[in-house]
């Protein structure tokens, strides 16, 4: 059974106005389903994770071409990266919408590709695992994160999640097959996903020898998920060097791993730090690779906070890019150690955010939201998303979030 999709109104735009579309993500997240979805069985489908294919692709481009005609869907074409040369000479003598539809698991290498070959050509999407909204078949609902004012907020917090439900899910992830598949083994599946992240993707963008050092690695950088980021600490712990981590650290974001939020700050103050924080975008990954064994020990352990802090950011996230925006997202934390998590900034405006694993916040969460005067900005109502059952107000600009809204 197909579950509808965010992105589907988006990606239909993009087709519509570019002769290529290329939607990339991490392996699993439903990149091919929801295209070949959207082709309606109209367009021809190639992935190259066929040896065979792939052969073609890489030996004769075109013979690949004759063989396979648009409107085509080539699936992994990070495997082929030569064949954009080609792409560029037919759309360039055919500018028709639509023409192909690429996925891709690999940024880092690809995106090169695509800004030397396809520049002004084609539309690029980026897709996450299923949100809440998604996985509850409301993906409508889901709209670009602002923490709007209570009599604005558009109340699609129907039903409030328990706190079992939350880690469950968090615990589990968003990867399409096992979130809608309770009975798919939890363990096996992330087991088998590292061991194909291991020998393919990371085998093709680094040619990483010690796959156990980049395990301990990978296990480190979980453990470290909603934390500003330190590469020595991080190094040191996974036992390599400081500048193969960020090269390794470098490959999780190429791969749709790990997304980075960027520090907030301005000209105006010099008094801000300059460390982005690293969150893991898939929270059932982040937890296999942590070792919490099931959802109870999950919720109750040292990581509970940040768990879901990371599940949080996660959702916000796509209600952005899963409706084709860039998520204008920072947190702030200046030199007297005064953090806030989120500030969401759009069109000149801050929206200060707080996420906190309480059932009852008060106006001390938000104490540090008076800091951001020293921005000499506009400052937006603000809000603490957490636990709650309904959301109420904590000060004259600042009210609770039930994560249900979110």
């Amino acid at each position: 059974m197909y579950w509808k999709r965010t992105i589907e109104r988006y990606l239909s735009s993009v087709s519509r106005q570019f002769p290529v579309v290329l939607v990339t993500g991490a392996r699993q997240v439903g990149k091919t389903t929801v295209l070949e979805r959207l082709s309606r069985r109209n367009r021809t489908y190639v992935t190259l994770d066929d040896p065979r294919v792939l052969s073609v692709a890489r030996e004769d481009p075109a013979l690949f071409f004759e063989r396979f005609s648009p409107p085509l869907l080539i699936d992994e074409i990070q495997y082929a990266p030569h064949l954009l040369s080609y792409i560029k000479m037919r759309v360039d003598r055919d500018r028709k919408p639509g023409q192909f539809w690429l996925t891709g698991s690999q940024q880092f290498h690809l995106m090169k590709h695509v800004s030397e070959s396809l520049a002004g050509r084609v539309g690029i999407v980026s897709l996450l695992g299923l949100s809440r909204a998604e996985l509850e078949r409301r993906p409508e609902t889901s709209k670009p994160f602002v923490p709007e004012p209570a009599a604005k907020s558009n109340g699609t917090a129907a039903r409030k999640p328990s706190l079992q439900e939350v880690y469950r899910r968090i615990w589990r992830g968003s990867f399409p097959a096992i979130a809608l598949h309770p009975r798919v083994d939890r363990d096996l599946f992330y087991g088998s996903y590292i061991q194909t992240y291991l020998q393919r993707d990371v085998h093709e963008l680094a040619r990483v020898g010690d796959q156990a050092a980049f395990f301990r690695f990978l296990r480190a950088s979980a453990a470290r998920t909603g934390q500003m980021l330190n590469m020595t600490d991080l190094s040191r712990d996974a036992g390599v060097a400081p500048n193969t981590a960020k090269s390794w650290l470098s490959i999780l974001q190429a791969s749709g791993m790990v997304y980075l939020l960027e520090p907030y700050h301005s000209n105006l103050t010099k008094r801000l730090v300059r460390t982005p924080k690293q969150y893991w975008l898939d929270t059932g990954l982040c937890a296999y690779l942590t070792e919490w064994n099931s959802p109870q020990t999950l919720e109750a352990g040292a990581m509970s906070g940040a768990i879901l802090e990371t599940w949080i950011i996660g959702e916000l996230l796509k209600s952005y890019w899963h409706n084709g925006l860039r998520a204008p997202f920072y947190y702030y934390r200046d030199k007297d150690q005064k953090e806030i998590d989120l500030l969401v900034v759009r069109d000149g405006t801050a929206w200060p955010v707080e996420i906190k694993k309480t059932a009852s916040p008060t106006s001390d969460d938000v104490r540090h939201f008076s800091v951001l005067d020293a921005l000499k900005m506009p400052i937006g109502p603000g809000g603490v998303i957490c636990l709650c059952g309904e959301s109420l107000p904590l000060s004259k600009q600042v009210r609770s979030i039930p994560i249900g809204e979110i």
